[in-house]
């Protein structure tokens, strides 16, 4: 109980904290211009056959995400719901706020769990950018799962870097600044990037990672979300 009354505290704090840094950046937000890249998308996916009696988890995030999304979708079998929502989308295009919230007015189910990344697209936005928009995305999770625990995937290493990105330097200036957000709010770290540093071997392309790897990731997705609701 006391774990729980502590969890309570903390995202009640943390909803207060990003609903005043929501309304500070708020006028900037609306003056801020998407920057699409070539090729955009989102791939939302719910349960086919949903339990009402079942826990509901949220996974969002990118391609990185939908790739371990079915196995942990069968590591949760009979324990939880799990719906997808992953887009090329990236903090710091407004688009992705309303992309968000409109994906949980369709599903219409409170979810228990979100597990969430994001930061492999949108290189043409600066670490700074990611900063000052990184509240905003918390505000929006935190709106759409009022009553959920939350837990953040760091992003992943890759295995050929591009200029303006992805780079490796890159992804861990993000992972800092993302950190320094969720750790602040206790949320807890999926450190996905310490993970798959040590799995080299199990790229795809320069990217993403192969079936072996995407079950690497799941496992130990599943295994933090199936500890988050544990302790509920």
């Amino acid at each position: 109980m006391r774990s729980r009354s502590h969890k309570l505290l903390s995202f009640t704090l943390l909803a207060c904290a990003l609903a005043a840094t929501f309304l500070v950046n708020r006028a900037h937000a609306q003056d801020r211009a998407s920057r699409p890249e070539e090729i955009e998308w989102t791939w939302e996916v719910r349960p086919a056959h949903v339990d009402a009696k079942l826990p509901n988890v949220l996974l969002v995030g990118d391609s990185i995400t939908r790739n371990y999304y079915p196995e942990v979708k069968r590591q949760l079998a009979k324990i939880a719901n799990v719906y997808l929502f992953a887009a090329s989308t990236s903090v710091g295009d407004p688009r992705l706020l309303h992309q968000l919230a409109e994906f949980s007015k369709m599903e219409a189910v409170p979810f228990n769990v979100v597990h969430f990344n994001n930061g492999m697209h949108g290189w043409t936005y600066s670490e700074e950018e990611y900063r000052a928009a990184f509240p905003s995305y918390l505000h929006a999770l935190h709106k759409i799962a009022p009553k959920a625990s939350f837990i953040w995937a760091a992003i992943t290493p890759v295995k050929v870097e591009d200029t303006p990105g992805p780079t490796n330097a890159r992804i861990e200036a993000r992972n800092r600044i993302a950190q320094s957000f969720v750790s602040h709010a206790g949320i807890p770290l999926d450190d996905q990037y310490a993970l798959m540093t040590q799995h080299a071997d199990l790229y795809e392309d320069h990217v993403h990672f192969n079936a072996a790897g995407a079950i690497v990731q799941g496992q130990q997705v599943a295994q933090f979300i199936r500890s988050s609701l544990s302790g509920r």
